[in-house]
Formats: structure tokens, sequence, C-alpha cells
């Protein structure tokens, strides 16, 4: 529990020990970009999925000391799946839904350099549809749906090259709330019932370097990404069919979730 509240202290520490605000900083932001990415995910000793993944993302910050700032993007693209048990299955139609919002405060290190740490709140959404597929062993796939419910804790660290270029390093750690995990057993067999799993246990990390080049009247950005996902086994609900109990529970392993990414990002 202590290691799950250290990026919350050190956010505190610079609040009350960073004492001079930054000024500097361009009150309104309005953003939008693309981005392309590798997506790994695991269920150790279970299955595995990987593919690429295309989207879009946008964000929109206000800065006057405070630092305000709602992002959101959409991805989707292809995976292919593997188990031991169960065969392989290509061509999977996946897509990622997020949205944040953040509060912060900017502080100065120096006439180049600041810091804004920040704390907020965050929604990720996974639709992961293997329905109307059969593995290579003869197993039909179902659609699964992630929800996730999380405390973004972070900060963004700018440093200023020269008068047209920048580097910003981004750390954050994502204290996991909740979350659901949607079954739809229905789809391999229509007397199967859906299984609906919480999730309570798990943590985020999410890291990027973005490297800005100011044209005046519109900065772009390359901003290459890691997104991983640590989510601890859930509760179980009863498998039923036509209505009777088959004895075999439905629950989500623990899973494991990279994303490595680059975006190119317009600013205005």
């Amino acid at each position: 529990m202590e290691k799950k509240f250290l990026p919350l202290i050190v956010i505190i520490f610079f609040i009350f020990f960073c004492h001079t605000s930054f000024a500097g900083v361009q009150e309104h932001t309005w953003a939008i970009g693309t981005e392309i990415s590798h997506i790994n995910y695991k269920e150790p000793g279970l299955m595995e999925q990987k593919g690429y993944m295309y989207g879009i993302n946008g964000f929109y910050a206000y800065h006057n000391n405070f630092m305000l700032k709602t992002d959101i993007r959409y991805s989707q693209g292809e995976v292919d799946y593997k188990s031991n048990g169960t065969g392989k299955m290509n061509n999977i139609d996946d897509y990622i839904f997020e949205v944040r919002g953040l509060v912060g405060y900017d502080f100065k290190l120096s006439s180049k350099e600041f810091i804004t740490p920040y704390i907020g709140f965050g929604y990720r959404y996974l639709n992961d549809d293997m329905s109307g597929k059969q593995t290579s062993t003869g197993h039909w796939g179902y659609g699964r749906e992630s929800f996730y419910y999380y405390i973004p804790i972070g900060f963004e660290a700018v440093s200023r090259l020269d008068s047209k270029w920048s580097v910003t390093v981004k750390l954050e750690y994502d204290y996991f709330l909740d979350g659901k995990q949607k079954s739809k057993l229905s789809d391999a067999d229509s007397g199967y019932n859906n299984i609906k799993n919480d999730q309570d246990g798990g943590y985020g990390i999410k890291s990027s370097i973005k490297i800005l080049y100011d044209y005046s009247s519109v900065k772009i950005s390359f901003e290459p990404f890691i997104n991983y996902w640590s989510i601890d086994e859930s509760d179980s609900e009863l498998k039923e069919f036509n209505g009777v109990s088959t004895g075999y529970y439905g629950y989500e392993p623990d899973n494991r979730s990279t994303e490595i990414g680059m975006r190119l990002i317009f600013e205005y």
C-alpha cells in the first residue's frame, strides 16, 4: 500500500517545497495529432495478443501558474492471438478509447526549465472483438470489453534548448481505482451467459519524450511513448448454459499490456 501512494507523496513534496511559479508558459494550447503503436497483451502462461494500432489524439491545456488539462485518444488496429490451449487467431479487431482530466502547478527550475506535477482522473476502454472467428484448433471466439478507472499522478518537465526547440519528459503513475471486464460468451454459443468480472488491483505507467519545434503559427512535435498496465486477477462469476449452472466459474486472469509508439502532434 505504501508503494502505491509514493507518487502522491512526491507530488505533495513538489507543491510544498517548490515555491517559485513559472509565468512564461503559453496560456491556452490546443493540440491534435496522430499516432502509431505496437501493443502486446499477455496473460502469463495462458495467452498472448499483439499487433499494430493507429489512432488520433488531442488535448487542451490552460496554464496560469495552475495547470488545467484534458486529453483524449482513440486508437484501433488488428492483433493476433496465440494460446497453447486454444491455438491461434489472426486479424482480431481492437480499439482503445481514453479520456483524462488533469490539474497541476507550474514550477520554475531555471530560466529555461520548468516542471509541472499533476494529478487527475482517467477512463480507459478497450474492445477486443473475436466474435465470429475460429482459432486454429476450432474454438470459437467472443467479444471482450475492458473498463478502467484510475488516478493519473505524474509530472511534465520542459527544457528549452533555444528559442525554437524544446524537450518535454513525461512520467506518470496510474493508480488503479476499479475495473470491469465483460466477456460475451454468448458470441461463441448463444446458450452461455455473458460474464461480468470486477477488477480492483493493478497499476499503470506512462512515459514519453516530446521533441518540439516552434514555427510561431504552429508547434510541431514528435513524441515516442510507452504505456504499461499490470492488472491483477479479477473476481469470478458462475458460468451458465441455457440458464443451468455448469459448475465452472469465469474470471479475468492477471494480465500485462505494453504499448510502444510514436505521436506526431500539432499545437496551436
